[in-house]
């Protein structure tokens, strides 16, 4: 696991030389497959004293974060093409890479804090390379949102040392009944980072004017940190979990419901896709709440398979971009006439989003369904809900995109580059795979 770091380490010295932005692109993805061959992920390895490690729910996210950040760089080829600090930027992406290796490999509740080091080079791709001047808006929102709930998750986690004597996962024990302040913390710190109905208007904002990479890192891999922390740390607030955890799942499956229906009113498309991430995240936050092992498994499920299609949504969102120069639908309407071969990559993403066979989203709503139901019954209305019309909204984005004329003021649009089509293969193609690996998740 070391190998791993040390090379992430390393590479960053490629970094400095322009013209190994390909080499720094080709070993990201050489690393991808060779931790998905090398690893082994059935049970709780220690590879690096008690601090960091491997367990069941992490190799997933960190394989995750690896394939995304190899696909950044592919997205982000107008950044090498201009020549505007390509260096600086793919140092980004790296030290990006190595703050989320860290975090999802922390076997210690102190070492999982390092996340929260994942917001400066974040903050810093969008100010640096953010399409508009509004970026500054969107980064003091992303760094209050975050940092107002975990600065008191580190006095917490203080206290959970001081009474486990212990920061080891494994052995920490529970708070019983007495501290309910510290519930509250550990919980919001995390929900906030997913982000749960009422505390998610940062995320929005910062997809909005953030760069494709940006967005991709933000969609794919950031907002699982939130699901990674309170897996491993409910375990401290259980006795507390399971009188009030209710709450926070109901909160979340019907403010997805909300969510929902804030996307019909949606016309730009990032933020449509930012706020679709939301409603799935809502059902991502129910699986976690009930404690029990269909939804904690349907949940990595719908996490990974989210990361992946959220991810390709903003590629394609960002192909357009680059072509017509605005994001609104009432502009980037009509593509298939101008564009048909990416029609039927929308189409594939779209079809994805909406949880449709054979994509991993159905696997991981499939587990949600059967661990929430199992949990609530009366969670079956607001559950139906919420998948009718998450698939009602991506079908009014893919319809209103794709068909009907096109904007009369676009005189100009060329067809997809090889590039793009191999990066939106690169989505799909795991995407779809992946669901015949069910044994992974579940068993």
């Amino acid at each position: 696991m070391l190998k791993y770091l040390f090379m992430l380490i390393f590479m960053i010295s490629l970094c400095l030389i322009n013209s190994f932005w390909w080499l720094v692109h080709s070993l990201m993805f050489v690393a991808s497959f060779f931790f998905m061959l090398g690893v082994y992920y059935y049970s709780d390895l220690n590879m690096i004293s008690w601090c960091f490690g491997m367990d069941y729910f992490s190799f997933g996210l960190i394989l995750l974060s690896f394939w995304v950040r190899s696909l950044m760089i592919t997205a982000s080829g107008s950044v090498y093409l201009s020549s505007y600090h390509s260096s600086m930027f793919i140092s980004m992406v790296l030290i990006l890479m190595i703050v989320f290796y860290c975090s999802f490999s922390s076997l210690s509740s102190l070492s999982l804090y390092i996340f929260e080091a994942s917001l400066i080079p974040t903050l810093l791709l969008t100010l640096g390379w953010g399409y508009r001047p509004e970026c500054l808006q969107a980064g003091i929102y992303l760094i209050f949102y975050t940092m107002v709930a975990s600065l008191p998750l580190l006095l917490v986690l203080f206290k959970v040392y001081d009474c486990s004597h212990t920061p080891y996962f494994p052995l920490l024990v529970d708070f019983g009944s007495f501290y309910f302040l510290f519930y509250l913390f550990i919980i919001l710190a995390f929900l906030i980072k997913m982000p749960m109905f009422l505390v998610h208007l940062w995320l929005p904002k910062a997809h909005v004017d953030a760069p494709i990479s940006g967005s991709m890192i933000l969609a794919g891999v950031l907002l699982k940190l939130g699901g990674y922390g309170i897996f491993h740390l409910m375990k401290v607030i259980s006795f507390l979990g399971l009188k009030f955890n209710y709450f926070w799942l109901a909160l979340g499956l019907s403010g997805g419901v909300v969510v929902s229906f804030i996307c019909f009113r949606q016309v730009d498309l990032k933020s449509l896709i930012a706020y679709s991430s939301v409603a799935h995240m809502s059902m991502v936050i129910g699986g976690l709440m009930t404690m029990n092992w269909w939804g904690c498994m349907g949940s990595l499920c719908l996490m990974i398979g989210h990361g992946l299609c959220s991810s390709g949504l903003f590629c394609l969102s960002n192909i357009i971009y680059e072509r017509l120069g605005s994001r609104s639908l009432l502009i980037n309407k009509g593509m298939i006439n101008l564009m048909p071969s990416m029609a039927l990559w929308w189409f594939l993403l779209s079809s994805s989003n909406m949880a449709a066979p054979p994509s991993l989203n159905l696997l991981g709503e499939l587990g949600l369904l059967n661990g929430i139901i199992s949990w609530s019954s009366l969670s079956f209305l607001t559950l139906m809900f919420l998948s009718f019309f998450s698939a009602v909204y991506t079908l009014y984005m893919y319809s209103y995109s794709q068909h009907g004329s096109y904007y009369a003021g676009v005189y100009t649009c060329s067809l997809g580059y090889i590039r793009e089509y191999h990066l939106l293969l690169l989505h799909w193609l795991p995407l779809n795979v992946l669901c015949l690996s069910g044994e992974y998740f579940f068993f």
